[in-house]
């Protein structure tokens, strides 16, 4: 990865807007690196305390889904987040990317 670049996905990540998502390749492509999709879950992962500014919780996968991979805690309270700001799942715990999706400005 180049210099700055979780300083860039969390800058593209702070311009979604509530009730509304984008997807880990969105943002991959938005910060100029489409094939890191991955990186960018790992970027938004390492998220401290201090970052409260950074909405992760508005980046799903591609499948319009929340990503679980061993974190036991984060998907509910990605869920909860996404269901407060007016993102509906359906009975297949999916977004309708198609009405919700952001792809940049």
């Amino acid at each position: 990865m180049s210099p700055g670049f979780r300083r860039r996905v969390y800058e593209v990540v702070r311009r979604i807007p509530a009730g509304r998502v984008t997807t880990y390749g969105d943002v991959a492509t938005m910060v100029g690196s489409p094939r890191v999709a991955r990186q960018v879950g790992w970027a938004l992962a390492a998220l401290g305390p201090e970052d409260d500014d950074v909405p992760w919780h508005r980046v799903i996968n591609a499948q319009g889904r929340i990503t679980i991979k061993g974190d036991l805690l984060r998907p509910d309270e990605q869920r909860r987040r996404l269901i407060e700001e007016g993102v509906a799942f359906d009975d297949h715990d999916r977004v309708d990317l198609a009405s919700v999706r952001w792809v940049g400005e």
